[in-house]
């Protein structure tokens, strides 16, 4: 089967963005860097760095300076699995630093890039076997930004009156 890796788009800060993300996820690493060479059309100059390889928790990506004409936008997001709350809240965290806040558990970090943290027992209650018990646990999520696990299980196991 081929390997996918996905290359993100940046407008000079692939490197500066790597970093990034090399610094929070675990088993992540900076591999190959690319720079420019002689005679390119601005706004790129020679010695700029093109691409960076990089692994985040064993998935490889590639970050090319592109420049400014793709912006990233909310039609491709990156879902991170979280085993539970307190790893949710580390990514949510970090993420968000310099970035923005989105709803349901999705984020925009300071470089544009689309994130979904996603604890997986969140996921567990949303799709509980018990119709009502799964609409009232999606109910609570919609209101959120970071998910909270807890205060979806309480609404999960509310009783409606």
């Amino acid at each position: 089967m081929p390997k996918q890796i996905p290359c993100l788009w940046f407008d000079g800060t692939a490197e500066q963005a790597a970093q990034h993300y090399t610094s929070i996820f675990p088993d992540s690493s900076i591999g190959d860097i690319t720079r420019y060479g002689p005679n390119m059309p601005p706004p790129m100059k020679e010695g700029d760095v093109m691409t960076v390889e990089f692994t985040l928790d064993g998935q490889e990506y590639t970050g090319l300076n592109g420049g400014p004409q793709f912006p990233f936008s909310e039609a491709i997001s990156f879902q991170i699995m979280c085993k539970d709350q307190e790893e949710a809240d580390h990514y949510w965290t970090r993420l968000t630093e310099g970035g923005e806040e989105s709803q349901c558990g999705w984020l925009k970090d300071k470089f544009g890039v689309s994130w979904q943290v996603v604890p997986t027992e969140a996921m567990s209650l949303l799709q509980d076997p018990d119709p009502e018990r799964a609409q009232r646990a999606t109910q609570a999520m919609l209101q959120m930004r970071r998910i909270d696990v807890a205060e979806i299980k309480r609404a999960a196991d509310s009783v409606p009156a």
